[in-house]
């Protein structure tokens, strides 16, 4: 063999192994060897992405390596949840969103290009955080049943973060069960559907606590329950929605993080203790809860029979009410 060719085969070699050298390096338990990209598949500014953010910084020290958080909005998530699930199995990019809305996908969706349950695994929950029912300050009702009432006499808009999103079917639940009247107007996000409502170009909106609350605390939108079925103590006064007569209504985001399905074992929970001890840091914990939202953690396991709980509780909800997107 030529000295030349030898070269060659050797360069080749030494390209192959350093292209799976990341993989075999989180098969093997190793320390992350590139930084780790958490994809939030939503705009910045909303209840995923603040998390994302907040953790970012204690997960790399964790892993000893670089965290990247990298919006990939669009399609309801879907545009950065394909993303993920057709990325290494390597541990070196997961998805942080609402779980609870990644449940509705398949039920609303008539296309995907992944499936959930078949293409990603769950890693841990994080943090839980009610929606809340506000109103523009313009909006004359104090409580549920004013809402009601109001809206048999005059046209609501109902800001929604999409169509199908969780703010969106819990809107459907509830309207259909207190035969509440509005229509649905649907965003690109949580912070589009926030803004509009304060702005006042729509009247009602449900969404996550964590992204909506210091809007309330700033006179910007009136609160009138909350998706609880036991009040929150930051907002301690504000009855829930159950307590106003919607027996054991709850919604709410789950923020979790889930990776693809082949991801190994060994790498899922390395990746599950450096988040939990991430999201259970006094700061982060400190800081969520000031805003409204619950650290909550789970074993892989655990994640993925609460999403398929979810799947089939809001796929009885989107086959009710007749909602498709194609």
């Amino acid at each position: 063999m030529s000295l030349t060719r030898r070269h060659l085969l050797r360069a080749a070699a030494a390209t192959t192994a350093a292209s799976v050298a990341p993989t075999l390096l989180a098969q093997t338990g190793a320390s992350p060897s590139k930084p780790i990209r958490i994809v939030v598949p939503y705009p910045p500014g909303g209840s995923s992405d603040i998390i994302a953010r907040s953790i970012s910084t204690l997960l790399g020290d964790s892993l000893k390596q670089s965290v990247i958080v990298e919006n990939k909005a669009g399609a309801n998530g879907n545009l950065g949840t394909d993303f993920v699930a057709k990325s290494a199995a390597d541990g070196h990019t997961f998805l942080l969103c609402d779980v609870g809305a990644l449940a509705i996908t398949p039920s609303v969706y008539s296309k995907l290009t992944f499936e959930p349950s078949k293409d990603l695994r769950g890693v841990t929950m994080l943090a839980y955080s009610p929606h809340l029912l506000v109103v523009h300050p313009s909006v004359p009702a104090n409580n549920l049943q004013e809402l009601i009432a109001l809206s048999k006499t005059r046209d609501l808009n109902f800001a929604v973060t999409a169509t199908g999103s969780a703010p969106h079917l819990a809107g459907v639940a509830l309207q259909r069960a207190v035969n509440a009247r509005w229509q649905y107007i649907p965003y690109k996000g949580g912070i589009q559907a926030i803004q509009d409502t304060v702005g006042g170009q729509t009247q009602v909106l449900m969404n996550g606590m964590l992204a909506t609350l210091p809007h309330v605390q700033s006179g910007k939108l009136k609160l009138l329950g909350v998706s609880k079925r036991t009040r929150m103590p930051l907002i301690g006064s504000t009855p829930t929605i159950a307590e106003q007569g919607v027996k054991d209504f709850e919604s709410g985001t789950w923020q979790g993080v889930l990776v693809p399905r082949a991801t190994p074992d060994a790498v899922v929970q390395k990746l599950n203790a450096a988040l939990i001890t991430a999201i259970r840091s006094p700061e982060v914990r400190a800081r969520l809860a000031g805003q409204g939202a619950e650290v909550v953690t789970m074993a892989p396991a655990e994640q993925d029979r609460f999403y398929e709980a979810e799947r089939a509780k809001w796929a009885k909800v989107v086959a009710e009410a007749g909602i498709k997107v194609e």
